[in-house]
């Protein structure tokens, strides 16, 4: 195993760092998504749903039904039940895509959507706090850094998609 210069000892201590602090901000995360939650009624699960529904909207890719499915891994049964709770509620809306009538996509409701941004606006507010003492240069690092992040979980998910898992050897 070759030995590591000090530059490179600091580097892997770096990512170390970041990895630590992205795992800390994953649970930190989870909290707030229980919060929110409890606080309006829906489960967990719904909740996860209502990420993906908000994550894929903001990037400008609304989410299907079946899309939302795959990423969430459960049976076509139990998103439609959860997608039909989700609109009971007045979360989410179906409505057609613009770019094919065939399908229907998935969005926020004018209520859930309020109801998501007076949830969260604190948060806001708190993050905003929290970076104004930041110069722009840092901010642009670290989105460079979340970009990267974000781009080798994906690359991960991917690879977990043809993992198969060794079998497990006799007790």
């Amino acid at each position: 195993m070759p030995v590591m210069g000090p530059d490179e000892t600091e580097r892997a201590a770096l990512e170390q760092q970041i990895s630590a602090y992205l795992r800390v901000m994953t649970a930190e995360s989870e909290q707030i998504g229980r919060a929110f939650a409890a606080v309006h009624d829906v489960r967990p699960t719904d909740f996860r749903a209502l990420l993906h529904v908000m994550v894929a909207e903001t990037a400008g890719d609304p989410v299907t039904s079946g899309e939302l499915r795959q990423r969430m891994g459960l049976s076509g049964a139990a998103i439609t039940y959860l997608v039909d709770r989700m609109m009971t509620s007045g979360h989410i809306t179906r409505e057609s895509d613009p770019a094919d009538r065939r399908k229907v996509i998935l969005r926020y409701s004018d209520s859930g959507l309020a109801t998501a941004r007076a949830f969260f606006a604190p948060l806001g507010m708190h993050s905003h706090d929290a970076m104004a003492d930041l110069p722009d240069a840092d901010l642009h690092a670290a989105g460079r850094v979340f970009n990267a992040l974000i781009e080798a979980m994906r690359r991960y998910q991917d690879d977990l998609a043809s993992f198969t898992p060794p079998e497990r050897a006799a007790d």
